[in-house]
C-alpha cells in the first residue's frame, strides 16, 4: 500500500498544508478550534487531503490555478494573499505570481487584477 492509501484524511491533509503553507496554514486551522473545529477538520480533509493529495497536478500547478480562481473571485483578498505566499512556498517566483494576476484582468477585469497585484505586493513585501 502507498502512503496515500494508509494515511488518514486528515493526517494526509495536515502534511500537505503544512508543505504548502508552512505556519500560515497551521495558524488557520488554530484559529477555527474555538469558532468551528469541524470546519477546521474539513479544511484539512477536503481540500488538502483529498483534492491536493491527487495525481495529475503537482502543488505548484494548483497553486497557479488557485492564485488565478482567488484573483478573479475578487471576494477573498485573505486567502489569495495565504496562496500567493504558498505560490512562494512551492517554487512560483514573483515574477509568475504576477503574471498569474494580470492574466486575470483578461477574464475578471482590471479591479480584480489591481487588488490582486496588491495583495501580491503585501505578500512581498512581508517575505
Amino acid at each position: 500500500m502507498t502512503k496515500i492509501e494508509t494515511e488518514s484524511r486528515r493526517a494526509r491533509g495536515a502534511r500537505l498544508l503544512a508543505a504548502i503553507d508552512g505556519d500560515g496554514g497551521e495558524r488557520v486551522v488554530e484559529s477555527l478550534s474555538d469558532i468551528a473545529p469541524d470546519f477546521a477538520d474539513y479544511l484539512l480533509e477536503f481540500p488538502f487531503g483529498d483534492i491536493y493529495a491527487r495525481e495529475g497536478l503537482d502543488v505548484r500547478a494548483r497553486e497557479i490555478a488557485t492564485i488565478a480562481a482567488l484573483t478573479a473571485m475578487g471576494t477573498a483578498p485573505a486567502q489569495l494573499k495565504v496562496h500567493i505566499a504558498a505560490g512562494l512556498n512551492v517554487g512560483l517566483s514573483r515574477d509568475e505570481i504576477v503574471e498569474i494576476i494580470m492574466q486575470m484582468a483578461v477574464y475578471a477585469g482590471f479591479p480584480a487584477a489591481l487588488n490582486g497585484l496588491f495583495g501580491a505586493k503585501e505578500v512581498f513585501a512581508a517575505r
